[in-house]
């Protein structure tokens, strides 16, 4: 059990914080395998356009804290590479 006050108040926020975190990281794998699914299925220019929702997505996370800025750059610098290698590849 925390001792102190704070510590009983930062429970409580974490508590509060969890469901909506988990909602948006769930949401996040969710659409980086979208996008994985569209370069497999060769759709190059829908999953262009869907990156652009992905960068929304994971900006938003972001901004709220629930991933940080590192990683939240490192997956978006990944996909759009993978997007740019699939596409070259294909022509």
């Amino acid at each position: 059990m925390p001792q102190k006050r704070a510590a009983r108040k930062e429970i409580r926020k974490s508590k509060k914080k969890h469901p909506r975190n988990t909602k948006i990281i769930s949401e996040l794998k969710t659409a980086v395998k979208k996008f994985n699914g569209l370069l497999s299925q060769k759709k190059y220019d829908e999953a262009k356009e869907f990156l652009k929702a992905v960068n929304s997505k994971f900006s938003k996370a972001t901004a709220k804290g629930v991933i940080r800025k590192n990683t939240s750059s490192r997956k978006i610098s990944r996909l759009s590479k993978n997007l740019h290698r699939a596409a070259n590849a294909q022509k």
